[in-house]
């Protein structure tokens, strides 16, 4: 790997740290506005919302100029996000700009690694990032944590500098204020990002015809038949982590008579089994053999369903640590050859908004659904039972379809075949 490659790596770790502290500060504040249960999971919504409206616009964005640059001004906008809390605006709002500015980074972030690096370094490289954002997941987690505890963001606001009036007089500005600096450090990563010099051909300003080519290319990437399982499969798995978040956060609560502050930290350890899985994918799943993993999608999901059975926390954390080491073994090679699919079949960008679409998309309904059964006041182990058959159920059927398409086809010499 080289220097470029370990640049967009900081770039990316600091800016997912800042999203992922940001959900648990924004619960924080909902939790101190009282606000009904049912808008919780509604953040992570509003935050996904922009990655699907704007799905047909910012591959092309993403195309139009360096990534280093894009991502650069995509930081930018999560900056104005975090700002606007200070003035007031509802956290539902501000998590939706953040998410605005998060829906433009994303083509540039994954899109650069396509250009940046030859195909069979791809599964390796897609370890790193996933790791790493894994990692910044567990330490977001931890700082979203101590931000929202009693004392960490006390302590923030009772600093004073001395000849400098600033706005920061209450621990929520205090944790905004430490948000905005991660985010405005993640932008000075992007400007040392180095241009891979690839150019796009002209981008396509009308909308309609931008929505239009956005259809071509995710019905081209639903009909390949490697990059319809590979992207059925991310899409649910992003659709269901987003939603096992909430439901680990609201056990926790129920179950093992955690507070917020401290039902954080099973989230980070998810995201340590994820890490491990991640690294373990890297090491020994080759992108040739990446549809193998599909399996473990199904476990992963009967394995949900024990939570259930679970009120002790020695028990409840090498549970959530098996959870997370599945979901990234078989994740990290199945995105790695989703967009090593998607880079033979169209543009980069393009192609991890195509992604981005469909896994939000997935994170929306999700959510909605979660929203709704918290607003019928249905059982939570009702809900984690039916969330866990629903994701092995929903893998098995994707594991039937991959059997069908390779007795049609060979699908697995299709890698590396290059269509025009």
């Amino acid at each position: 790997m080289n220097r470029g490659f370990y640049t967009i790596m900081a770039a990316q770790f600091f800016s997912s740290l800042a999203d992922n502290a940001l959900i648990f500060v924004a619960i924080g504040l909902l939790t101190a506005m009282n606000a009904p249960a049912e808008l919780t999971p509604l953040l992570k919504l509003s935050f996904a919302l922009f990655y699907v409206v704007l799905a047909a616009f910012v591959g092309a964005f993403a195309d139009s100029m360096p990534k280093g640059r894009v991502m650069f001004i995509a930081n930018l906008i999560k900056v104005a996000g975090c700002s606007l809390i200070f003035v007031g605006v509802h956290p539902l709002i501000a998590c939706a700009v953040v998410g605005f500015g998060a829906a433009v980074y994303s083509p540039a972030k994954y899109g650069i690694l396509t250009e940046l690096l030859p195909p069979e370094k791809l599964v390796a490289a897609n370890g790193w990032i996933e790791g790493l954002t894994v990692m910044s997941i567990i330490f977001g987690t931890v700082m979203g944590g101590l931000l929202v505890g009693t004392h960490g963001g006390a302590w923030l606001a009772s600093l004073d500098f001395p000849f400098i009036d600033t706005p920061i007089n209450s621990p929520t500005r205090a944790s905004l204020a430490v948000l905005i600096g991660v985010y405005a450090l993640a932008a000075g990563f992007n400007l040392r990002i180095p241009d891979t010099g690839a150019r796009y051909e002209h981008q396509e300003r009308n909308p309609a015809r931008l929505i239009a080519d956005f259809a071509e290319c995710s019905s081209t990437l639903w009909k390949d038949k490697l990059g319809q399982i590979s992207l059925a499969v991310t899409t649910l798995f992003w659709g269901a982590s987003a939603t096992l978040q909430f439901v680990v956060i609201n056990w926790a609560e129920r179950s093992l008579d955690m507070p917020l502050d401290k039902a954080t930290s099973l989230i980070g350890v998810v995201a340590i089994g994820v890490a491990v899985g991640a690294a373990l994918a890297a090491k020994v799943i080759p992108l040739r053999k990446s549809l193998s993993v599909i399996p473990l999608g199904i476990i992963m999901g009967l394995v949900v369903t024990s939570m259930t059975m679970v009120h002790s926390l020695y028990v409840a954390v090498p549970l959530l640590m098996i959870i997370g080491l599945l979901s990234g073994f078989f994740v990290v090679p199945m995105n790695a050859l989703l967009q090593h699919r998607g880079h033979v079949l169209m543009s980069a960008g393009h192609s991890i908004a195509v992604q981005n679409f469909n896994e939000n998309l997935s994170i929306l309904s999700m959510l909605a659904l979660y929203a709704i059964m918290i607003t019928l006041k249905l059982d939570l182990n009702i809900i984690i039972v039916l969330f866990g058959l629903s994701l092995a159920g929903i893998m098995y059927l994707i594991k039937r379809r991959h059997t069908a398409n390779q007795r049609q086809h060979d699908s697995l010499g299709l890698i590396g075949e290059h269509k025009h």
